[in-house]
């Protein structure tokens, strides 16, 4: 299975991995699963990281490769896909999430319930 983590999920995943399921947490560790996460997160957190939102550790790009998790582009594709998604949710980093999910044919973990209203394979927490 190939799956991408929403950006809560994978801030989980890294620091507070008692807030996954164990469903999902068997999904994250299992070899034969691809987990990606989209520049877009990382774009995401780094604005959260600079507005003082939030602390990531300074190893948190190691932290991704340590764990596994494929670094996901954004390409034009994923940017035309835009066009075709339905005015759910107005958050850009969710729309090319959800952009992403559905030209890489995905599955999306996440607990956000806008994004569980798009036509997406969805995994919920």
């Amino acid at each position: 299975m190939k799956i991408l983590l929403d950006t809560h999920v994978l801030v989980w995943a890294l620091s507070s991995p008692e807030k996954i399921k164990p469903k999902v947490q068997d999904l994250l560790v299992d070899s034969d699963n691809i987990v990606f996460v989209s520049i877009a997160s990382l774009w995401e957190l780094q604005i959260k990281k600079s507005l003082n939102k939030i602390s990531l550790p300074d190893d948190f790009i190691s932290q991704l490769q340590e764990n596994g998790f494929e670094l996901l582009d954004i390409n034009y594709k994923h940017i035309a896909k835009l066009d075709e998604l339905p005015l759910i949710h107005r958050d850009p980093f969710d729309r090319i999430l959800v952009a992403q999910t559905i030209h890489e044919n995905l599955s999306l973990i996440t607990n956000d319930l806008e994004i569980i209203k798009y036509n997406v394979k969805i995994i919920t927490n």
